[in-house]
């Protein structure tokens, strides 16, 4: 049964800081890329943070290039996020997600953690 459980998230104040975690079990966690999205009620999900299969490669929106940072342990299964400098614009739900591509595609998203950035 494949699973993501996401957790790390709470309420932060304006410049802090908040890891998320995300553990996978269920699948060849290696083999997938890994992402982290978040929401916001009433709007559409939107992409935060990427990596590869073999974290050689990450990629950000602009809207948190600096201040977060993703990155993966494939011995632990576990996906991370480490988010700094947080900002009132950063409060959403945030989800990781697991993608494989190939002849066959799959898609696996975890339940989500509210992250919470107020005074």
């Amino acid at each position: 049964q494949v699973q993501l459980v996401e957790s790390g998230g709470g309420l932060v104040q304006p410049g802090g800081s908040l890891r998320l975690s995300c553990a996978a079990s269920g699948f060849t966690f290696s083999s997938y890329g890994m992402s982290w999205y978040r929401q916001v009620a009433g709007k559409e999900r939107e992409l935060v943070a990427g990596i590869t299969s073999d974290g050689g490669v990450t990629n950000y929106a602009d809207s948190v290039k600096g201040r977060f940072t993703i990155s993966r342990d494939n011995a632990k299964n576990t996906v991370y996020l480490q988010m700094n400098s947080l900002k009132p614009e950063d409060t959403a739900v945030y989800y990781c997600k697991a993608v494989r591509r190939g002849v066959l595609s799959y898609d696996y998203w975890g339940q989500g953690t509210q992250v919470t950035v107020s005074s």
